[in-house]
């Protein structure tokens, strides 16, 4: 997902994918340390918008969830090895 504030209404649908495709996006997640959050049940609903669409007002509340993980990942202090 991606939502950008001063030009998307709702956050939107940036990547989908099954099987392999799915693994890559997650591999390339990691290698730009992009956190990931899992819910199965918002994939399986996510998973049947096309991409680049808004997120209905229906998702908003799980979609909620997901923004408040990676809102209080901003906030921990970061380490430094």
């Amino acid at each position: 997902m991606r939502y950008q504030k001063d030009k998307d209404r709702a956050p939107r649908v940036v990547a989908a994918g099954r099987g392999e495709i799915a693994r890559r996006i997650i591999e390339e997640a990691v290698r730009h340390g992009i956190p990931l959050y899992e819910d199965h049940d918002l994939v399986d609903l996510l998973m049947r918008l096309p991409l680049n669409a808004e997120i209905p007002p229906e998702l908003y509340r799980a979609v909620a969830e997901v923004l408040v993980f990676i809102y209080q990942l901003d906030k921990k202090p970061q380490s430094f090895s």
